[in-house]
């Protein structure tokens, strides 16, 4: 006969006791624990993301991972599984040949996107006023819109006799400082499609009517980095404008300054150049772009 197998009511009390004791340290965290703990990962990890994102578009040659790690003090391994999720998404960019980094198509178009044209307003009037009252003189910026300079931004300087342009006013390419400017930041092949339609009008005697005259004026302002208009749209008045870039590096716009040709000569505006050409460095800084343009 098999003998029964007693249960002693004191083990049981211990048994139950003890299960007790145990279960709250097993017992998973509070949904307020598990979301600050997730909170604080996420913002770390937002935080390394941007911090890489921005050594990566200080060096425009590509950076390798040794080199990106030691920038943002992270292990290689870490930096790594952040880049490959930037990487995935497109921001980043790994050159085959070398393995460097680069930043991504995405980011550009994320910056165009937010450099619009209010933008650019709000970005040139400051500078524009400053550069009037550092040279007396009318202060201008402009962006190319089909076969037309537009002025989207204008300061009037303290000196008398100022012009009475006005924002919005559009002007020919071919024989204004501003327009040459941004014909001269065309590729060869757009430069020649967009001459083979421009009717290049006399507005002065001193404008530029021929084709071949227009390629060697605008082949010089690339060479010099500034383009002159010496009475060529207003008999009265000569300009000097310089290109303002962006983040990419490319023109966004020409800069410049116009006054009435009996103070401005064709020597004061040489001159000046200097001057204009650091009032579109400051500009282009404001929209992405380093150095002087």
């Amino acid at each position: 006969m098999r003998a029964r197998r007693r249960t002693d009511p004191l083990n049981k009390s211990a048994d139950s006791s003890t299960r007790k004791k145990i279960a709250p340290l097993t017992a998973a965290p509070s949904s307020d624990v598990v979301a600050e703990d997730r909170h604080r990962g996420g913002v770390q990890s937002i935080g390394r993301a941007f911090a890489i994102l921005e050594q990566v578009a200080r060096h425009r040659d590509g950076i390798n991972l040794a080199e990106l790690s030691k920038s943002v003090g992270l292990h290689n391994s870490t930096t790594f599984h952040l880049v490959q999720t930037m990487v995935a998404l497109g921001y980043i960019r790994q050159v085959k040949e070398n393995k460097r980094y680069r930043v991504g198509r995405p980011l550009f178009t994320l910056a165009a996107s937010a450099l619009d044209e209010i933008e650019m307003v709000s970005l040139a009037t400051p500078i524009l006023e400053s550069l009037s009252q550092e040279t007396g003189e009318c202060g201008h910026f402009a962006v190319r819109v089909g076969d037309a300079a537009v002025v989207v931004a204008r300061t009037s300087g303290p000196g008398a006799f100022q012009l009475a342009d006005r924002v919005g006013v559009t002007r020919p390419l071919h024989c204004t400082a501003l327009g040459k400017v941004l014909l001269a930041a065309l590729s060869p092949d757009q430069f020649e499609r967009l001459l083979a339609r421009m009717a290049l009008t006399s507005n002065t005697p001193k404008s530029i009517t021929v084709a071949e005259a227009l390629r060697r004026e605008v082949e010089d302002v690339r060479q010099c980095g500034y383009a002159l208009d010496d009475g060529e749209f207003d008999p009265e008045v000569r300009c000097v404008a310089v290109p303002v870039r962006e983040f990419t590096g490319n023109v966004v716009g020409a800069l410049g300054i116009s006054g009435p040709i009996w103070r401005l000569s064709v020597q004061t505006l040489r001159a000046r150049s200097g001057i204009v050409r650091a009032a579109a460095a400051r500009l282009s800084a404001e929209f992405g772009a380093g150095g002087v343009p």
